[in-house]
């Protein structure tokens, strides 16, 4: 027979999530501010080339350059700061979770934080930990069962999540490598895409976190949750 859980044992996201919404808005800010730097780099750099020479004044793209390496100082400092408080929101609704539905769970709490640092795994395993994390927490009326509750706006921002990051680093490599003042202007152009890239990704990560605080305070208003805890299973 399973026991009820104690109410007190759901803590609450609310205050968390909208914490993480509010940096997640900051960053994507900060990314269009390092867009806007990054394309009057580009413009000082097209200007500058004529039949692949590049004649730019020394103290206008010092100045310019400095204002872009800035902003990507920024976007750092701040995809850092969200970074944390997100994972500890993550970390808070996974508890959670717990308490609502233990079977729905393939990994251990811990893996809510630990999964985003596996070397190459952190490709799937963050987003296998949010998905059994939106089983728990779908409300239990839901046509077919949690398990089958939808997750198309999941999916979506982890695709682009991973999408990004993956082009952001080919394109900082690109860019960082650049020789010549066309490869330059090519490197800008690639970054900024994937800076937008990023914005979309925030945009949804924003609608992710709103998704599930509200999941999960619906169902914490419901009452009481089994806490009987199966056997993880192999993976």
């Amino acid at each position: 027979m399973r026991t009820p859980a104690r109410l007190d044992a759901v803590r609450p996201v609310v205050g968390l999530g909208r914490a993480a919404c509010v940096l997640l808005g900051a960053a994507a800010v900060v990314d269009v501010l390092a867009i806007t730097a990054g394309v009057r780099n580009r413009m000082l750099l097209a200007e500058g080339l004529d039949d692949g020479f590049l004649a730019v004044d020394a103290e206008t793209w010092d100045r310019a350059d400095m204002l872009y390496r800035s902003a990507g100082m920024l976007q750092g400092l701040t995809i850092l700061v969200t970074a944390v408080v997100f994972l500890v929101w993550l970390r808070r609704v996974r508890l959670n979770a717990e308490a609502f539905d233990p079977r729905a769970h393939s990994m251990r709490p811990g893996w809510a934080i630990g999964a985003w640092f596996v070397p190459f795994g952190n490709v799937w395993l963050p987003y296998r930990v949010t998905s059994d994390i939106w089983t728990a927490s779908a409300p239990a009326d839901t046509p077919g069962g949690r398990s089958a509750a939808p997750r198309g706006l999941l999916k979506a921002w982890w695709a682009l999540l991973v999408g990004a990051e993956i082009l952001s680093r080919y394109a900082a490599g690109f860019y960082g490598k650049a020789k010549t003042g066309g490869d330059m202007v090519r490197g800008l152009d690639m970054v900024a895409v994937c800076d937008g890239l990023e914005i979309v990704a925030a945009v949804l990560a924003i609608l992710v976190v709103r998704r599930l605080t509200e999941m999960q305070t619906r169902r914490a208003a419901t009452g009481t949750f089994p806490v009987e805890r199966p056997p993880l299973r192999a993976h």
